[in-house]
C-alpha cells in the first residue's frame, strides 16, 4: 500500500538537484505530494524528476535573484493551477577559508545564497500562498555548524545561524496566515558537500557523533517530510536537530 503522509501537496524544493534536496524530492514523491524539484543546475534537477514520474517538475532557479524566484513560481502555478503550499529551501553553498584568507567575494556569495536566498523564497512562496488563501508549511535548512562555529567556515556557519533565526521570525509572521515555519539541522551527512573531507577529519567528526557515522540525506528528509505533513500542525519556530548525537 503506498504512503499518503503528503498526498496532495504541492511542493517546491531548492537545491533538488543532489544531496538532501534530491533525497527530500523523492521522499516527498513517494509520500503523495507533486514535487518542484528547483535547482541551479537543470540538468541535475531533470535528473532528479525522471526518478519521481511524469507529473513532477523540474525548474532552474537562482534563489538569490528575486525576480527569477517570482517567474519560476509563476511557471508553477501556470501548470498546476496553484502555487506550492510546502516549501523547503534546501539550497546552499559552501567556500571555506580562514577569516584572514577568505575572499570578501566568497564570503558575500554563501551569505547571498544561504541567507538571502531563503528569505526571497520564503518572501515571494508566501505571498502567493496568502493570494491564494493556503495555508502551508516552510522547512529551511540550518546546519549543526552554526552552532559550533566551524573553523574555516565563517561565511557557511553564521549564514547557517542566521536561518535559524530568520525561519523564527517568520514563523510569528506567517502564523495569521496558516503557514508555519520551521528549521531542520542536519549534523554531518553523506552529500556531495562533505565528500571532500579528508578521511582523517571525518574520523575527528564521527568520534564525537553518538551514532559513530555520517548521517544519510535520506534520514533528514525523514524530519522534513514530518514537518511537512499534517501531523505537524502545531509546531512552528522550532528547530529539530537531526545529528546522530553530535556532541
Amino acid at each position: 500500500m503506498p504512503s499518503t503522509l503528503l498526498l496532495g501537496k504541492l511542493a517546491f524544493v531548492t537545491g533538488a538537484g543532489s544531496g538532501i534536496g534530491r533525497a527530500v524530492a523523492i521522499r516527498f514523491a513517494q509520500e503523495g505530494a507533486t514535487v518542484i524539484a528547483a535547482d541551479r543546475n537543470f540538468q541535475q534537477a531533470e535528473e532528479t524528476t525522471k526518478k519521481l514520474g511524469s507529473t513532477h517538475m523540474p525548474i532552474e532557479v537562482d534563489v538569490t535573484n528575486g525576480d527569477n524566484i517570482k517567474s519560476v513560481l509563476e511557471e508553477a502555478i501556470n501548470r498546476y493551477k496553484r502555487p506550492p503550499s510546502t516549501i523547503v529551501n534546501c539550497a546552499g553553498i559552501t567556500r571555506d577559508a580562514f577569516i584572514l584568507k577568505m575572499e570578501d567575494s566568497d564570503f558575500d556569495l554563501v551569505l547571498n545564497v544561504n541567507l538571502k536566498g531563503t528569505y526571497l523564497v520564503m518572501k515571494h512562496a508566501a505571498q502567493r500562498m496568502i493570494d491564494y488563501k493556503l495555508g502551508g508549511s516552510m522547512i529551511n535548512i540550518s546546519s549543526v555548524t552554526a552552532r559550533m562555529g566551524n573553523m574555516g567556515q565563517c561565511n557557511y556557519a553564521p549564514s547557517k545561524a542566521a536561518v535559524d533565526c530568520l525561519s523564527r521570525v517568520a514563523s510569528k509572521e506567517f502564523a495569521r496566515y496558516g503557514i508555519r515555519v520551521n528549521t531542520v539541522v542536519p549534523g554531518f551527512i553523506n552529500t556531495p558537500m562533505t565528500h571532500t573531507v579528508p578521511d582523517k577529519v571525518k574520523d575527528m567528526i564521527t568520534a564525537n557523533v553518538a551514532l559513530r557515522r555520517f548521517g544519510e540525506p535520506e534520514e533528514i528528509s525523514d524530519t522534513i517530510a514530518f514537518l511537512a505533513s499534517d501531523k505537524s500542525e502545531y509546531i512552528t519556530g522550532t528547530s529539530i536537530e537531526v545529528s546522530g548525537g553530535l556532541a
